[in-house]
């Protein structure tokens, strides 16, 4: 079963977190210095926000998956569509080790499609801040999550 994957920049985490937690019903299964994660199985969705620089608002959306064979279902739809398609084996973003791919809708919005393997102890991997410190140059950043992004 598939679930619908919301991330917000927030320039406020505890506020944010306090307004999500009221409006959701819920408190985040993951709770983090930078980021927050509620998820939700009514309404059936990973919706995360992290406070890390980047320009407050949508950083991106995405359809979690919970299995390989689902993600090569979606790797296979996306392929249908035009423009660039990046593949990402054993990422490591968002406290996540996942497989996924990526793809832009035609407003610029980034879409990732994954299955997550594991958790990990740090937001992007190894080198977080190599991936999510935001640069004048996004075309030239790291990507830790949304590809072309400042941050995750």
């Amino acid at each position: 079963m598939k679930r619908l994957h919301l991330h917000i920049s927030v320039d406020d985490l505890a506020k944010s977190i306090r307004f999500y937690s009221t409006l959701l019903g819920a408190e985040p299964t993951v709770e983090k210095s930078d980021y927050a994660k509620w998820m939700l199985d009514d309404p059936r969705v990973n919706f995360a926000i992290s406070q890390r620089g980047a320009a407050t608002g949508l950083n991106h959306l995405g359809v979690q998956v919970e299995s390989a064979d689902e993600l090569a279902e979606m790797h296979a739809r996306l392929q249908g569509l035009e423009g660039k398609l990046t593949e990402e084996t054993g990422a490591a973003c968002c406290y996540a080790k996942s497989d996924k791919y990526w793809a832009t809708d035609p407003e610029g919005i980034a879409w990732e499609t994954f299955h997550t393997l594991d958790s990990i102890p740090v937001f992007g991997g190894d080198a977080p801040e190599a991936c999510c410190v935001p640069t004048p140059k996004p075309e030239t950043t790291k990507a830790c999550c949304a590809p072309n992004s400042n941050c995750c």
